[in-house]
């Protein structure tokens, strides 16, 4: 079967450009499945909403956990695709990779915990340093994944598989 379920993409020619987005939605997937099972079941620090009672706290863990799953299913058939068809750019996979989990946890750290204030990352502690360490770690993933992105994009297709 020639050609693709994607419109308009050939097969065999490296695809930079989807190789990073596929593995950025796993990165988000990634990075929110490790949020949810480390801080919010195993250290039991907060829910994904806060504000209310725990069982709506429980409920939005479970819909994040739904969220989280489509996502990587999602971004796995993507990847795959890409994969199959000789398309992928697993540098720039793994560019992409870094670039969707440094988002999703700077997105969480700003947005969620600082102004929708849907949850903190701990409660009845100072959270200066875990909001600091939490915010480096995000950006230090997306610096990552920009440079490893960058670099690839740079070898302008020579050598970038």
């Amino acid at each position: 079967m020639a050609g693709s379920w994607l419109p308009g993409i050939g097969s065999g020619a490296p695809d930079l450009r989807r190789s990073v987005l596929a593995a950025a939605v796993i990165g988000v997937a990634v990075m929110a499945a490790v949020d949810e099972i480390v801080f919010h079941q195993i250290l039991g620090w907060h829910h994904f909403y806060d504000r209310s009672t725990p069982s709506v706290g429980l409920l939005s863990d479970g819909l994040l956990h739904s969220a989280e799953l489509l996502a990587l299913v999602g971004g796995f058939f993507w990847y795959a695709d890409l994969r199959r068809r000789g398309a992928l750019v697993p540098r720039a996979a793994w560019g992409g990779f870094l670039l969707g989990a440094g988002a999703f946890q700077l997105f969480d750290g700003i947005v969620d915990h600082k102004v929708l204030r849907l949850h903190q990352i701990r409660y009845g502690v100072h959270l200066l340093p875990y909001d600091v360490v939490w915010n480096v770690a995000a950006v230090a993933l997306l610096l990552l994944g920009a440079w490893v992105t960058w670099r690839v994009r740079s070898r302008s297709g020579r050598d970038a598989r």
